[in-house]
């Protein structure tokens, strides 16, 4: 029973993605404008396709067994991102971009946990292995927003302090995460 609820919030969690995605890249909304969303409706459901390619090419086949606290955990940053910009709250609510990044990466730090707990390497490994996951990944997130819509922008001016504020909190998402378990 559990697993069926998980498949149906999986579907749920993938199928908005795609939804507000076509809905970025169509719409012409006004909220969406310099914010890459082209790039992001190219990249993001590649996120949606991680969980289900490595199960089927490790020959997983009982849907009984099926990560869905991973898959989920590892979509939905990308579902919030989404809808943050659909509902236009980095624009309009000051705090949202770091909120967004604090449990973005907490989320994704989970994901990274989820798949490490399937392997025998002992707690403080697997926190470990999370929270470096959760820094390397926040680092080379800030990296991508700078060559995609910061640098030649309004915003390069100020990106760097943004930029080091986002990577804090990432890190801090990583942490935090991990230490609630």
């Amino acid at each position: 029973m559990r697993a069926r609820a998980l498949l149906w919030l999986n579907i749920a969690v993938k199928g908005a993605l795609i939804a507000l995605l076509l809905f970025a890249v169509f719409s012409g909304a006004h909220q969406f404008q310099g914010k890459a969303m082209e790039g992001r409706a190219l990249t993001y459901p590649l996120a949606a396709l991680i969980v289900p390619l490595g199960w089927w090419l490790w020959g997983r086949r009982d849907s009984r067994l099926y990560p869905y606290a991973l898959d989920i955990f590892l979509v939905l940053p990308f579902l919030i991102d989404t809808a943050g910009n659909a509902l236009d709250l980095y624009d309009t609510i000051d705090w949202w971009d770091d909120f967004n990044h604090l449990l973005n990466w907490g989320l994704l730090t989970a994901a990274c946990g989820q798949l490490l707990l399937r392997y025998p390497l002992g707690r403080l490994n697997v926190v470990s292995l999370a929270i470096g996951f959760g820094a390397v990944t926040a680092l080379l997130w800030e990296i991508g927003e700078y060559y995609t819509f910061i640098r030649g922008g309004p915003e390069e001016q100020t990106a760097y302090t943004d930029t080091l504020g986002d990577m804090t909190l990432g890190l801090v998402g990583s942490v935090v995460r991990r230490s609630l378990r």
